[in-house]
């Protein structure tokens, strides 16, 4: 069973078309169960109607054309109860209806299982037969099994084929693929796919341009692939016997073989670049491979698909130096990095679409710092079926439209006008303080890590670095940067701000952070070596990056030093031990140092408990919503599964950050929100009322903030948060925060989100 589930699964993921998907999943469900009728039936959720899409066994004029309610005949039963329903006699229930048309008389036998995606029934896989009698459980677990696997695979199916969608859904305003938010901001433009180096099955189609170029091209990679080959079978020769060292020849005989060559050529010459068609090659002759009956042959496949990928690699090292991207370039990957996401001129980058991560994952804080739209974890959209597509990403509400209509570009088009304008608007407040009508003053802060952000942070109006990522350095170098080099890049943002603090965290990397040059494989890698951890077992990192911080403040007195992932007070003990040391030393080589203000960031439950005892210990608190939400939570936040899950206002949260609050004031310790929640101009209200003394957030985000903070006395946001801590669940205090916006006059920073689903 598990065999053909896995040749079926292989074929679905590799299908172009909705249409293909379904034809393709009646014919092996209809061979494997040996039964005389399968359907697929998709549900019209404007229509409110199961549409029979496909079937082997009934007649063809039925397609289409029946169409039950949602609570309508057993395919409806099955749908409403969202499980299964299995008879000897679909025809005694009660539930039955009969339609002429679709010549299902004869049939009695009746299982069917609904497609769930997302928590969504999007469907039902119907089988029947004549004999009277209950599906074996065999047979029950195996399609239960498979439409577990394929309701993933229509949604992306349906997600990029607006053809067939035509025929469930009669408005192209209702097609979007639901993601969540990761930046705000709405971005309408030509989609650009990106995927893993050597990624075979995700490589798009698309136009070529220069045919002989293209087999030019496919030629020399085919032939370095080849030199490759021969290179590893040399350099193996002592190593491996001459029966093992066959295994290159054979790759470099696969390599040359005409079906591959003569194949791909063909399908470069009928239009497909290079990439795309070599993975239709290798597709289609791995799946031959796969269907044969011979064990040993079948596992030649994973050669052929070996084959391709090194062929592959050598198309792609030529094509990274000749991309080109489009006036508007939306850049949509099944995840996203921060080195694709570089690569896109600035002025280029429309928005950012990634199937993998939430609202706090690494790509998404960038977006957020340059002021470009992200939907995150939109699984079902396939980055190589709407390459070159038109697409509009709405960050507010984490929605994808492809291929929209003119009526929902229309809306969209009105909408980026309208954000635009507000914009303009609020660059009036650039030069004002954020001062409460009562008189409160907020300093705000921006987040940061890359030196090209210190003119445009100078120009929004904050009043310091409330997080500068030291990482960011570590990450874009092939070693880690020496002294020398990392105290010129901290001097340069401690003297653009100078008098103005500047918060520096010490290098923080593990989790969705990697060095390529220090990688860090963990099965749990939020849970394992990241942070302080890191960097205390190796303190000559730690010691290095404190030196550099420290002489690069030599006369400026505006560094503050910020630990992060704190999750034991020894951590802490420590890293002051190392402090100094470094302190001690360049006194001693004649430098003239102070001892900066030190402070935790406050992510992790622990800290969260220990708080009173951290504030006894350091200068200040700066809490790390993201992560912080992330552990209490128990959510992940690059899962796309459970990223909807992920919600800094959920009540645990609030709860946690009025207890550090309370607890870094109690020893006279200023405590600053540095992550997500404090540039959520809703947030922002709650934290006013509950003591936070400064807010840290993107150069995008301060405008709104500071609209807020200039709005609400911090009387008015303490009985708003007294409320909200007394509510159960973050969808109430969200709408009562909106509310709250609404009636303030400050409606725009909500509805902005909104207009788009009106």
């Amino acid at each position: 069973m598990l065999t053909t589930l896995r040749r079926i699964i292989q074929d679905v993921t590799a299908a172009s078309s909705l249409d293909e998907v379904l034809n393709l999943v009646v014919h092996h469900v209809k061979k494997y169960m040996a039964v005389e009728v399968v359907s697929v039936y998709l549900t019209d959720f404007e229509r409110k109607q199961h549409v029979l899409m496909v079937t082997e066994g009934l007649k063809a004029e039925a397609v289409g054309t029946v169409r039950l309610g949602l609570d309508e005949g057993l395919v409806g039963l099955v749908a409403q109860r969202a499980e299964l329903v299995n008879l000897d006699d679909a025809q005694l229930h009660p539930r039955f209806k009969f339609f002429s048309e679709s010549g299902e008389a004869k049939y009695h036998s009746f299982l069917g299982v609904p497609l769930i995606h997302q928590r969504k029934v999007l469907g039902v896989l119907v089988v029947q037969r004549k004999l009277k009698r209950h599906f074996a459980e065999d047979r029950v677990t195996f399609l239960i099994t498979l439409a577990a696997q394929l309701a993933g695979a229509i949604a992306h199916a349906q997600a990029s084929d607006g053809d067939s969608v035509s025929r469930i859904r009669h408005s192209a305003r209702e097609r979007f693929v639901a993601g969540v938010p990761g930046a705000p901001g709405v971005g309408i433009g030509t989609a650009v796919a990106v995927y893993a180096s050597v990624g075979l099955s995700t490589v798009p189609d698309r136009e070529v341009t220069d045919v002989e170029a293209e087999i030019a091209a496919f030629r020399a990679a085919v032939k370095s692939a080849t030199d490759e080959m021969r290179g590893m079978r040399r350099r193996l020769q002592r190593v491996l016997p001459v029966e093992e060292r066959a295994l290159f020849d054979a790759y470099a005989l696969l390599i040359n073989s005409d079906s591959l060559m003569s194949g791909t050529i063909e399908r470069i010459r009928a239009g497909n670049w290079a990439q795309g068609a070599l993975r239709e090659v290798i597709q289609g002759n791995a799946r031959r491979f796969e269907d044969m009956d011979d064990d040993y042959l079948r596992e030649r496949a994973d050669d052929i698909r070996e084959v391709g990928r090194r062929i592959l690699l050598h198309l792609q090292k030529r094509a990274s130096t000749e991309r080109d991207y489009p006036r508007r370039t939306i850049l949509v990957g099944e995840e996203i990095t921060a080195t694709q996401l570089a690569e896109v001129p600035h002025k280029r980058l429309a928005a950012v679409v990634s199937g993998r991560g939430s609202s706090s994952s690494h790509v998404a804080i960038l977006a957020r710092a340059m002021g470009i739209p992200a939907v995150m974890g939109a699984v079902d959209v396939s980055p190589a079926k709407v390459d070159g597509r038109e697409l509009i990403a709405d960050g507010y509400q984490g929605r994808v439209y492809i291929q929209p209509s003119a009526v929902v570009r229309r809306e969209y088009a009105r909408l980026l006008r309208e954000e635009n304008r507000l914009s303009q608007e609020l660059k009036e407040l650039k030069d004002l303080p954020a001062v409460t009508p009562d008189g409160v003053r907020i300093p705000l802060y921006v987040n940061t890590g890359l030196l090209a952000d210190i003119t445009p942070s100078l120009k929004s109006g904050a009043e310091g670095v409330g997080l500068y990522r030291t990482e960011f350095p570590f990450a874009i170098r092939e070693s880690f940067p020496g002294e020398e080099e990392q105290s010129e890049i901290y001097g340069q943002v401690l003297r653009a701000f100078a008098p103005r603090p500047v918060i520096l965290r010490t290098l923080d990397v593990g989790g969705d952070k990697a060095l390529p040059y220090f990688p860090v494989v963990e099965d749990n890698p939020f849970l394992g070596w990241r942070g302080i951890r890191i960097t205390l077992d190796h303190p000559e990192i730690f010691i290095t990056q404190m030196r550099a911080m420290l002489r690069a403040a030599s006369g400026l007195d505006n560094l503050h030093v910020l630990l992060p992932m704190v999750s034991d007070l020894s951590e802490v003990d420590e890293a002051m031990r190392l402090i100094n040391q470094a302190l001690g030393e360049l006194n001693e080589e004649g430098v003239p140092v102070t001892r900066p203000r030190l402070g935790v960031m406050i992510e992790v439950p622990s800290a969260v408990y220990q708080a009173e005892s951290l504030a006894r210990r350091v200068d200040f608190f700066s809490i790390g919503t993201n992560d912080l939400t992330q552990y209490l939570l128990a959510v992940d936040r690059n899962n796309a599964r459970v990223a909807k899950l992920f919600n800094s206002l959920h009540p645990s949260v609030l709860h946690a950050l009025v207890q550090v609050i309370d607890a870094g004031h109690k020893y006279g310790k200023t405590v600053s929100v540095c992550g997500d929640l404090g540039g959520d101009p809703a947030g922002a209200i709650l934290l006013l009322g509950m003591g936070i003394d400064s807010l840290s957030m993107t150069v995008a985000s301060l405008p709104r903030v500071k609209w807020v903070l200039r709005t609400f006395t911090r009387r008015r946001a303490r009985a708003l948060a007294q409320k909200a801590l007394e509510m159960e669940d973050s969808v109430s205090i969200r709408a009562m925060l909106n509310n709250a916006l609404e009636q303030a006059g400050l409606g725009s920073l909500v509805w902005t989100g909104r207009r788009g689903e009106e």
